[in-house]
């Protein structure tokens, strides 16, 4: 099939992006977690895009929080959805809208039969306002954040809905269902709607690499990841009605905690000395994942917390640089959290993981944290220059 190259053309606004963490879920105890409301970003939004303009970046990831708009079966608020478009006019500031981050209303779960007729209505509903507020440029959604970590996690370890075990596939599917159905009502009401898949990028490895049977396990179990894409596109479940077109930007999202061996789940560390032999690079990553699928990548997320933030953020600067230099069509890597959040489980712990962090949930003054900001800093130069110096045309042709 040929290569279309307009899915080459960068449409957003800068390079790093800022993410604010929208889950919106029942955690491992069944409670509802909000973390637009428990981190202020609900009441500080103003204040916060005025914060990322003041260091260039002017692209973010905000969720609606189905939870919250849609607090009665096919009954949607979008007073919060308003604000988020008024605060990011007032700011040109763009956003990519995930319409279900983490998170399903009280009544829903993704095994639910009418799950995947709700959720596509609710896409069909959002495009229709978004449209009516905003009639033209583009417009970039992710339906569902994850859905491969979210079918683990309550189609597996029973970390949230629907708290199932042993049935991750089967949420996985259903996800998919509505992540389709979702699609084609959007594009009802505008084809031009870009979509951003945003999955976890993870290398999986045997512990011992003589073990034969191990390693191919490992190697299964790897290639597990990209059931999503495969399915969007319609290499996998064809009766899901996935095409090619609805594969565009491939979002990944990478984590300190993204490679583990198979079996143990020991997780394999990013920065010892020497080097672990097992870690593989995001830069070697994400050519795999682009010689497989030809697709433009974002870094869709990305973090750690506390005190490695700055050799963390470091490392990813130099892996953008390497893709770039590969001529990857990388259209920018998006920090998340921007701003401090607390954890889903224990909403009393913070992971002090933005580049602002909150010292005190009490009055959620943001704090800026120096080390990260230095490194935003260096690794807006450096893109900067590599991208102008080299004159890099993003066509996807190596």
């Amino acid at each position: 099939m040929p290569i279309n190259k307009s899915l080459f053309e960068n449409p957003f606004r800068s390079f790093i992006m800022g993410g604010f963490e929208c889950a919106d879920h029942q955690n491992a105890f069944g409670e509802r977690v909000d973390l637009i409301v428990l981190t202020g970003h609900d009441r500080l939004i103003n204040e916060d895009y005025e914060r990322l303009r003041e260091i260039d970046i002017t692209t973010v990831r905000e969720g609606i929080r189905w939870s919250y708009v849609e607090k009665k079966p096919f009954v949607y608020d979008w007073s919060q959805v308003e604000e988020i478009i008024t605060h990011a006019r007032k700011h040109n500031i763009q956003v990519i809208w995930d319409i279900c981050h983490f998170g399903f209303p009280d009544d829903l779960t993704p095994l639910h039969p009418m799950f995947a007729r709700r959720f596509s209505h609710l896409c069909r509903a959002f495009v229709k306002k978004y449209r009516s507020l905003v009639p033209h440029g583009e417009l970039i959604v992710t339906p569902i954040n994850e859905v491969s970590f979210l079918s683990w996690l309550g189609g597996e370890v029973k970390g949230t809905s629907p708290y199932c075990v042993n049935q991750g596939w089967e949420v996985k599917y259903m996800l998919m269902k509505a992540y389709i159905e979702g699609i084609e009502m959007m594009k009802q009401i505008d084809p031009s709607v870009r979509i951003m898949v945003t999955e976890p990028l993870v290398h999986i490895s045997a512990s011992d690499p003589s073990d034969l049977d191990l390693c191919s396990v490992a190697q299964e179990k790897h290639q597990e990841q990209f059931q999503v894409l495969d399915i969007l596109s319609g290499k996998m479940c064809p009766e899901l009605r996935g095409k090619e077109d609805y594969l565009d930007i491939i979002g990944v999202n990478f984590y300190f905690n993204n490679q583990w061996t198979i079996g143990e789940h020991q997780f394999i560390s990013w920065d010892c000395e020497p080097p672990n032999p097992m870690w593989k690079s995001l830069s070697s990553l994400v050519e795999d994942l682009y010689l497989q699928y030809k697709r433009a990548v974002v870094i869709s997320e990305t973090s750690i917390p506390e005190h490695k933030r700055y050799s963390w953020l470091k490392m990813i600067h130099k892996e953008c640089i390497k893709i770039i230099k590969k001529e990857i069509p990388l259209f920018g890597c998006c920090i998340y959290p921007i701003i401090d959040r607390p954890d889903w489980d224990f909403p009393e712990i913070w992971h002090h993981s933005g580049l602002w962090d909150i010292p005190d949930s009490t009055n959620l003054h943001r704090e800026i944290h120096p080390e990260s900001l230095v490194a935003l800093n260096e690794f807006r130069l450096d893109i900067s220059t590599v991208l102008l110096s080299e004159e890099i045309a993003i066509t996807g042709e190596n």
